[in-house]
């Protein structure tokens, strides 16, 4: 099941017993136990019949003894546990489940741990929600195949790069908002793929906006401190056009403001910028749709490669790659003593211009 349509059960109020919010992405899992948080009981039946406890404060009997409580004038209680994770042994290592089976005494059921002896039998009055953040899973193992039996398990997975353009396009057209293709890549390109980031800052622009509004650069600037003209998505438009002043104008003001400008985030785009112009260089068919799509990007912006590839010969974008390569390094300190952040980007910027 989906993340929107788990939500949309929610709303319906249709409940699961269990609910299991694992992966990569903490926003999915956080939007929906905040949910079940604030909109299952109501604050009479709240003070009596929720729960909430983090990992590292309970055991798995602890838990399993949360779960198999009644609740007290209401239809439901409700058990979260934030960063379950930190729960010792909740879902054992394959080695601990061998063993496990090894020792079970008469009557108890083979190879079960605690925890997955309760998930097979839950209390339906009870919703168990279990937010097991930053871990992958394997769904192979007998104790999630028993979650997806009687509830759900969510597996998160970091949306790339590439995915936040569409992601943030999709979340403002859900709020009734669009937003210019320029300003999605300002955010996107200024923000990176941390989701609760993103969704704090959209929240920011649209709080002062009537419905249906269109987001723009100039909104972008006016409430959020991001600037329109000097971010490196600007720098990279600027060097894609081998426009000498504009690039060295923008970097001027980037390294005027290091800690909002880290030097590592402006070399990772410069380098997936140069490594898309490098693979556009060897693409046979260059119509926009092809491109865009390989390219992983917005086909708006196709003309942009084109461009940059019209300026930077096939030979030339393979020094440039290997020389942002060589001044990360630089960066981090490998063959350098004291050239600070700002003048090691001046060099690069240099370098690649000439």
């Amino acid at each position: 099941m989906t993340f929107e349509q788990i939500l949309n059960d929610l709303r319906n109020k249709i409940y699961y017993p269990v609910y299991f919010l694992c992966g990569e992405e903490p926003y999915y899992i956080d939007e929906i136990s905040d949910y079940i948080e604030h909109h299952l009981l109501d604050d009479a039946e709240k003070e009596f019949n929720q729960t909430v406890v983090y990992g590292k404060d309970v055991d798995v009997a602890t838990l399993v003894g949360y779960a198999k409580r009644f609740p007290m004038m209401s239809n439901y209680q409700v058990v979260i546990v934030k960063e379950a994770q930190d729960i010792k042994d909740l879902i054992p290592k394959e080695k601990e489940q061998l063993e496990q089976k090894a020792k079970n005494k008469k009557g108890e059921e083979k190879g079960k741990s605690l925890f997955e002896t309760y998930i097979e039998h839950p209390l339906n009055s009870t919703i168990l929600v279990l937010c097991y953040k930053y871990k992958k899973i394997d769904k192979r193992k007998s104790v999630f195949k028993a979650i997806e039996k009687k509830g759900i398990l969510l597996n998160t997975i970091k949306l790339y790069d590439n995915k936040i353009p569409d992601w943030i396009v999709n979340y403002l057209k859900n709020k009734s908002y669009t937003i210019t293709q320029r300003g999605c890549m300002l955010l996107s390109e200024s923000l990176g793929n941390d989701l609760h980031k993103i969704v704090n800052e959209i929240t920011k622009l649209i709080i002062n906006l009537p419905p249906n509004a269109q987001i723009t650069e100039d909104i972008i600037e006016k409430n959020t401190g991001i600037s329109k003209d000097f971010n490196v998505f600007e720098l990279q438009k600027a060097l894609g056009e081998k426009n000498i002043y504009r690039s060295n104008f923008i970097l001027n003001h980037l390294t005027g403001n290091p800690k909002e400008n880290s030097i590592f985030q402006i070399i990772a785009v410069l380098f997936s910028f140069f490594s898309k112009i490098l693979l556009y260089h060897q693409l046979e068919d260059k119509s926009q749709n092809n491109v865009a799509s390989v390219l992983g990007i917005n086909p708006f912006f196709v003309n942009d490669y084109k461009t940059a590839a019209s300026k930077y010969s096939f030979e030339k974008v393979g020094k440039i790659i290997s020389l942002i390569r060589a001044y990360d390094m630089k960066a981090k300190g490998v063959d350098n003593v004291s050239t600070e952040e700002g003048e090691l980007l001046r060099e690069l910027i240099f370098k690649i211009l000439h």
